[in-house]
C-alpha cells in the first residue's frame, strides 16, 4: 500500500477504471455472443439487428480506449462476413 497521498489516489483511480473497463469489455463480448447465437439459429432478422448493436458496441469500445481500432475493424469484418454467409 502506498504512503504518498497522490499514489493512494492513483490506486483508487486505477481500481475504478479497471472495473469500468472490465464491465464494458464484458458487455462487448455479450453483444458479440448474442449475434453469434442468432447466426447459429439461422435467425436472419434478429441477426441483422444484433449485428448493428455489436458493431456499435465495438465502435464505442474503440472511442473509450478499451480495444484497439484495428482489432475492432477485424471483429466487425468477421461478424459481417458471418452475417453475409447466413443471408446467402
Amino acid at each position: 500500500m502506498p504512503n504518498i497521498k497522490s499514489a493512494i489516489k492513483r490506486v483508487k483511480i486505477t481500481r475504478t477504471r479497471t472495473l469500468r473497463n472490465a464491465a464494458a469489455k464484458s458487455a462487448l463480448r455479450t453483444a458479440i455472443k448474442k449475434f453469434e447465437v442468432a447466426v447459429a439459429n439461422n435467425d436472419l432478422d434478429n441477426a441483422k439487428e444484433l449485428l448493428q448493436k455489436a458493431t456499435r458496441s465495438l465502435d464505442k469500445a474503440v472511442t473509450k480506449g478499451i480495444i484497439h481500432k484495428n482489432a475492432a475493424a477485424r471483429k466487425k469484418s468477421r461478424l459481417t462476413k458471418k452475417f453475409n454467409k447466413l443471408g446467402a
